[in-house]
């Protein structure tokens, strides 16, 4: 099992901050184009998943499988949006997401006076609390204790 890379967007679409662990294959597009890739597929995902449920979504759109990655997604009720992409053995991480999103971000960026909240996040203590986070995960596993 492992984790690859986490995306924080903010309502606008902004990409608020971006880490990788074990992503092995490398993108030929610049991160910015990435990032907009990222949020109009899950734009557009979301839309079509409420659209087309048979049934009332009351947790919305949670996450996607693809034949080499699964994508996890939680979205606040403010419209922050915390994307995970994993290998395809993990399974939930909504509370994870949810875990990251109070415990960390809330803690390390909305407390944090010298951080504004529509701006990508600079801070230090945030990146070392996240990696530290994922890093503890049963989830995550680096390449060479995977083989």
């Amino acid at each position: 099992m492992t984790i690859f890379t986490f995306y924080l967007f903010d309502r606008n679409g902004t990409c608020l901050y971006y880490a990788e662990w074990n992503r092995k294959k490398q993108l030929t597009m610049s991160k910015d184009e990435e990032f907009k890739l990222m949020y109009g597929m899950l734009f557009s995902i979301k839309s079509f998943a409420s659209r087309l449920s048979p049934t009332d979504m009351k947790e919305g759109f949670l996450n996607f499988t693809t034949s080499k990655y699964k994508l996890h997604f939680f979205e606040t009720p403010s419209g922050l949006k915390l994307i995970l992409n994993t290998d395809l053995s993990v399974g939930n991480m909504k509370d994870v997401l949810q875990q990251i999103f109070s415990s960390i971000y809330v803690e390390y960026v909305v407390k944090n006076p010298l951080c504004q909240l529509d701006q990508p996040i600079t801070s230090e203590l945030f990146k070392y609390k996240l990696d530290e986070y994922v890093k503890s995960l049963s989830a995550f596993q680096t390449s060479k204790t995977a083989s």
